[in-house]
């Protein structure tokens, strides 16, 4: 990081910036990728002793937020300068040039039209910078050398609004940590939705957290910096460090407790956790340095308590593909379950898949609604009807507390109000008190509503300085101005016509622009036929400009009626955002239940689609599947071929299923098929299987596939082993553990030692004996069973013809000796010459193990490579014996050498004997 900060005198001639001021600004802390550092150069410009009274102004807002890149609005474009140009040059490839700067000389300058804003805004903030965009507050006048220009929005990669910088079905979340000595405490917010949450917890759980939320941009301070980077080796997202202060317990219960207006957080169920309510006073103060004034949508703050949702780690959430394939042609289990209809529902969906319940009575609640409206197909129809046209309604009300709503919007807003009345009904008139709770939470907003119908357009424009927002009879004033800008523009008609008449000249036409004003335009052609009283004020390449007095006169006349016009529309407007202010919480409360009966409608159309049925949770000990089906694999089996359903029964009888069958059989499948049923089942979903008895399960771990971290510098084996230890580190009774494929990066040997000691850990541990599905192609291990009375044997079915192979995709009781890996590869395409020789090979083969054989006698046992213990021959080489003689501390210089050669003569001696033991 380098950095020349210039020091100026008191005689700066920068307007309105004081000597600190410059200083800082000098310093010029400019946000890089993922963090925000200090820049390489100094700024050309300020290097100087003179500047235009436009840079002028620029310098003063650039020392107010010299972390961020500025977009300067310049007439009808965005322009940036110095080392901001440079890096909007970078980022967009915009074009690089330079302005002039007085007495300064040249700085750099890059621009774009200021309607392209949502264009190259995105793509600034994507990049990893902070951005303010700076905008002129006032219409230029004649005469007058500056216009005022204000920071109206500053967005960084965790805080935006904007539509093109938003996922409509993932939240947008930046994030608070703080490192306290006993847990590190998080808080979330998404300003688009007003959603704040907090916890506190151990470094797993914060990682957890973090993995799940994903959020934007991450927020800390200096102190916290090493912390931080333990907690994010390796690509960490965008970062902003800030100051200590804001990271004291005081501090931030004081903003917690001001913005809420309480006198305490108790009632937010937050009172106890220091390290949380630290976190969440720093993202306050965040808002507040980044000029987020308008937070009147930030409602409550909520805790994410941690006993409340089973355990989902990175690696499962991975494995199991919740929310992204791992395949770039794959599926998600969120792509296959949504069906919702509003971005709300779609959101709302993401975090119950991350978040599945371990409180049964929440998850007998969501099943008994969604079991009422599975045997309602009617009203799933209505309501699908229904949601479909409702738009983000927790967003645009977020915006309309931010005073950031545009007309259209508001419009929308309205519109979609109009849908929630019809819903409630549909559920109030049902026959279920499920549902008429759920219709008890809906607020139709009947007064909101029509106050927006008598005040605005229904076609209004999408900016408010467009004109044409209000309708007419809601000011007097504002009415008798748009017709006298009408009668304006009609008599400008007039005079067209009756100039054509005078002149003769059929193609003469009015015009306006910024620079004259009205004018009347002829072509070449007909300019000798002008009077001579016009006053020509533009040549162009085919045409002449005129004015006249008549015309002049006409001009002030309009335009000061449609410059009144405008701004009475655009305070009427205003005023218009301010009550719909007041319905904030009611269309929150809208938003939430909507997202709630989009999800339950999504659970019973699925149900009733994919015959899918209710599962039976409960406190017991058994998972029992009958039928049970993979929710994606099914969804995509060819029309041609029929899925194969299975059964599984996981008690405490029988803990562990270990699994063997071939490649391609379907293991992996089944593994998964059983982790995504008991997930689904508790998000409060109906499953695809017969019938389902799920026992409540706080853990779901898997160990799945093969990989290795580059990054990292580990290779598959490690990767394995990082999983299964993070696995059998937090194990629980009621936990539910998938693993497939275990030991498969090592050499046979030492896969099998050590898939048969965690499955003896697994089924021996006195604490908990957790639930498991153990996929293998160590047939060896079969031999478990019988001396392992809770871990039974299963595999998957293969037929057998001659030398071809049929995959059954069936599990049954039993054990399997063969991988048929030679037949799979046959399947691929590998060139026969190899096969036949692979063949070959295998049937002249030894198995580290033979089948009669019992694993887990003495004498495999000794077989088994123990990495934990020292291995010492019986007898230690006269070599070693005469290195472990010489006392190194006492040896002079001349007799380490002496003691050397005698060592090579020993080497030299027993050249010709057995080889060296360690």
């Amino acid at each position: 990081m380098r950095s020349v900060i210039w020091l100026f005198s008191y005689n700066s001639l920068f307007c309105g910036v004081s000597p600190a001021q410059a200083v800082t600004l000098c310093s010029g802390l400019m946000m890089r990728k993922n963090s925000y550092t200090l820049p390489s150069k100094t700024t050309t410009a300020m290097q100087t002793k003179v500047s235009t009274p436009l840079m002028q102004q620029y310098y003063a807002i650039k020392a107010q937020h010299p972390n961020a890149l500025i977009l300067f609005q310049v007439g009808d474009f965005y322009e940036t300068f110095e080392e901001d140009a440079h890096c909007l040059h970078k980022v967009t490839d915009v074009r690089l040039t330079k302005r002039s700067n007085g007495a300064a000389g040249n700085v750099a300058l890059a621009g774009f039209p200021h309607h392209a804003l949502n264009t190259y805004l995105p793509k600034l903030v994507k990049a990893g910078y902070r951005v303010a965009v700076c905008d002129q507050m006032e219409v230029p006048q004649k005469g007058k050398i500056l216009v005022k220009r204000e920071v109206t929005e500053l967005v960084t990669p965790g805080l935006t609004y904007h539509d093109n910088l938003l996922e409509k079905k993932s939240n947008h979340y930046l994030a608070s940590l703080h490192f306290g000595q006993q847990a590190i405490g998080i808080a979330l917010l998404d300003i688009s939705t007003g959603e704040f949450l907090t916890t506190q917890g151990s470094q797993a759980y914060i990682s957890k957290i973090i993995q799940s939320f994903s959020p934007k941009e991450v927020l800390f301070n200096k102190k916290s910096k090493n912390n931080f980077h333990l907690l994010f080796p390796h690509s960490p997202p965008p970062y902003y460090i800030m100051e200590d202060k804001p990271y004291l317990r005081d501090y931030g219960y004081r903003k917690l407790t001001a913005h809420f207006g309480t006198a305490s957080l108790k009632g937010f169920g937050i009172d106890h956790l220091p390290e949380a309510i630290i976190a969440a006073g720093a993202i306050l103060r965040y808002l507040e340095t980044t000029q987020h004034k308008h937070l009147h949508h930030i409602t409550r703050i909520a805790q994410l308590k941690k006993d409340h949702y089973m355990w989902l780690d990175k690696f499962t959430i991975r494995n199991l593909e919740l929310l992204r394939p791992q395949q770039e042609e794959g599926v998600s289990l969120f792509q296959v379950l949504d069906h919702t209809h509003t971005p709300m529902g779609a959101r709302k969906l993401r975090k119950w898949l991350l978040f599945p319940l371990t409180d049964l009575k929440t998850i007998h609640q969501r099943l008994d609604i969604v079991e009422m409206l599975v045997q309602a197909p009617d009203l799933i129809t209505y309501l699908s009807k229904q949601l479909g046209q409702i738009n983000d309604l927790a967003r645009l009300i977020s915006k309309v507390a931010s005073k950031r709503i545009n007309p259209r919007e508001l419009q929308t807003l309205k519109k979609n109000l109009l849908h929630i009345a019809p819903i409630k009904e549909a559920l109030a008139n049902s026959s279920y008190p499920p549902l008429h709770r759920l219709a008890q939470k809906l607020h139709p907003c009947t007064a909101l509503v029509t106050l927006i119908s008598q005040t605005l357009q229904e076609e209004p424009p999408l900016h408010i300085n467009q004109g044409g927002l209000i309708k007419a009879g809601v000011d007097p004033q504002l009415d008798q101005l748009r017709d006298m800008a009408m009668k304006g523009h009609q008599h400008l008609n007039q005079i067209q016509s009756q100039a054509r008449k005078t002149t003769g000249i059929s193609s003469l036409k009015i015009g306006y622009n910024k620079v004259f004003g009205y004018y009347l335009e002829v072509t070449h052609t007909h300019k000798n036929k002008v009077p001579p009283e016009w006053i020509r004020k533009q040549t162009l390449v085919n045409a002449e400009r005129y004015i006249t007095q008549e015309l002049k006169q006409y001009e002030e006349m309009i335009l000061h009626a449609q410059t009144c016009f405008e701004e009475l529309e655009q305070k009427h407007y205003l005023q218009l955002v301010e009550k719909v202010v007041s319905f904030i919480a009611p269309i929150q409360q809208n938003a939430n239940t909507v997202a709630d009966i989009d999800c339950y409608h999504t659970f019973a159309h699925i149900a009733n689609t994919y015959q899918y049925v209710r599962p039976t949770l409960d406190n017991g000990d058994t998972i029992h599947i009958q039928g049970g089906r993979h929710p994606v694999i099914e969804r995509y089996t060819p029309l041609d071929q029929t899925y194969v359903p299975n059964d599984v029964l996981l008690s405490s009888e029988q803990q562990i299923l270990l699994i063997t069958g071939p490649n391609m059989a379907g293991k992996s499948a089944l593994l998964r098929q059983v982790a995504l049923i008991v997930l689904l089942a508790h998000i409060g979903a109906f499953v695809p299987a017969d019938k389902a008895r799920i026992s409540l399960t706080d853990r779901l771990f898997t160990r799945v596939g093969a990989a290795d971290n580059i990054a990292k510098q580990q290779s598959t084996f490690m990767v394995e082993m990082h999983e299964m230890a993070n696995i059998l580190h937090h194990l629980t009774p009621r936990s539910l553990v998938i693993v497939d494929e275990l030991g498969r990066g090592t050499g046979t040997l030492d896969g099998t030692a050590l898939a048969t000691s965690i499955l003896l850990y697994l089924h021996n541990h006195l604490q908990c004996q957790p639930k498991t599905l153990f996929a293998t192609h160590y047939h060896e291990l079969n031999a478990l069973a019988a001396q392992l009375p809770k871990l039974k044997n299963y595999k998957v079915v293969v037929k057998e013809t001659g030398e071809n192979i049929y995959f059954l995709h069936r599990l049954e009781p039993g054990s399997s000796q063969k991988s048929f890996g030679v037949h799979v590869a046959k399947m691929a395409g590998i060139p026969q010459p190899i096969i036949d020789s692979a063949q070959q090979l295998i049937a002249t083969a030894t198995p580290a193990f033979p089948p009669d054989q019992d694993i887990l006698s003495p004498e495999n046992i000794s077989k088994q490579l123990n990495l934990f213990k020292k291995q010492l021959t019986p007898k230690l080489h006269p070599i070693i014996q005469a290195i472990n003689k010489i006392d190194i501390p006492s040896l002079a210089p001349v007799e380490a050498l002496l003691k050397l050669a005698e060592l090579q003569h020993l080497v030299a001696a027993h050249a010709a004997e057995e080889p060296l033991k360690p």
